[in-house]
């Protein structure tokens, strides 16, 4: 039977909006100015929309991520975008490069949500997922009842979905939490925004049941931050390597195009930085990229501990 995929591709704008990010850039001599970036935005935007990209995701933490979102929504007057954003972290490093604390703060308090849900209203009537930025047990935000009802009350009045948003070795506990809170009788999440690639597959079973749900799964973090294209992982490299070679694609596009398989979400975003990684991203949509069972199984097994996974990424460098 032939499989049929229905993932649509988003762009995430966390490398779009902010001179550094958790990631393994190919270029390090890119042009870091405020300038530079909001041009390099808006192209990328242009060329998404361009070629069928619909979806776009960003946050008050990308940096200006936000505010060129709103401008180029405004600007381009697109009828048929759909945007979301979310709220709970604050951008803090005001683009100092080499910043030395932490970029982003996370507050999941009502006075934050209040906060950036002003400014983030700007991007209504296209807005149609408003998001908990990076739930965590630690944070109370599933126990904050105050916030909990003002999310419900956004809902209501804006014809909004309303989403979580994971990351840790704990998202399974999170989710499955998440999944049972109701506000007046109304479950309140309708979406969810996951951590899930070929080396962090601990959320399939959650994920498949959310899917049966019919409920919004999006797809963050497919690519690892780019630990897919470590070529000292004498594991998973040579793999990949190996069915880029076979499909003509790149390696990103083999990562995309496994999370489509693997659970076939909503959407799963590409945080492409400029067009050249976007159109590669892109081929992942392609009908002749389709993985054998074999290759499937295969990557499956490349799965890695969740615990290990997530200390890995915590020592990143913002680059």
């Amino acid at each position: 039977m032939e499989l049929t995929i229905t993932t649509k591709i988003g762009i995430g704008l966390a490398a779009l909006g902010r001179p550094e990010y958790i990631n393994i850039r190919e270029n390090h001599a890119i042009d870091k100015s405020e300038k530079a970036f909001r041009e390099n935005a808006f192209k990328v935007l242009d060329f998404a929309y361009k070629k069928g990209v619909r979806y776009f995701d960003t946050a008050p933490s990308y940096g200006k991520g936000e505010s060129y979102l709103i401008d180029w929504k405004t600007d381009r007057k697109h009828s048929d975008v759909i945007l979301s954003t979310k709220w709970g972290y604050t951008y803090v490093a005001n683009w100092e490069l080499g910043y030395k604390g932490k970029h982003e703060v996370k507050e999941h308090s009502l006075e934050k949500l209040l906060e950036q849900w002003k400014v983030s209203q700007s991007l209504l009537p296209d807005l149609k997922i408003y998001q908990v930025h990076s739930a965590t047990l630690e944070s109370g935000i599933l126990k904050n009842e105050a916030v909990l009802k003002q999310l419900h009350t956004i809902k209501k009045n804006n014809s909004l979905q309303i989403g979580i948003s994971t990351s840790g070795a704990n998202q399974n506990e999170i989710l499955l939490e998440a999944m049972t809170i109701k506000v007046d009788d109304d479950y309140l999440f309708d979406s969810f925004q996951v951590t899930y690639n070929i080396l962090e597959q601990s959320t399939f079973d959650i994920l498949t049941i959310l899917h049966s749900k019919n409920k919004t799964i999006i797809i963050k973090e497919a690519l690892a931050n780019g630990r897919v294209f470590n070529i000292e992982n004498e594991t998973v490299f040579p793999i990949l390597d190996k069915l880029s070679k076979k499909y003509k694609v790149g390696i990103d596009a083999i990562a995309l195009r496994f999370v489509m398989e693997s659970i076939n979400p909503t959407y799963v975003l590409s945080g492409a930085s400029d067009t050249k990684q976007l159109e590669q991203n892109l081929k992942a949509l392609d009908k002749k990229l389709t993985f054998t069972s074999t290759e499937m199984n295969q990557l499956k097994l490349l799965t890695t501990n969740p615990k290990s996974y997530w200390e890995e990424r915590s020592l990143l460098e913002w680059d």
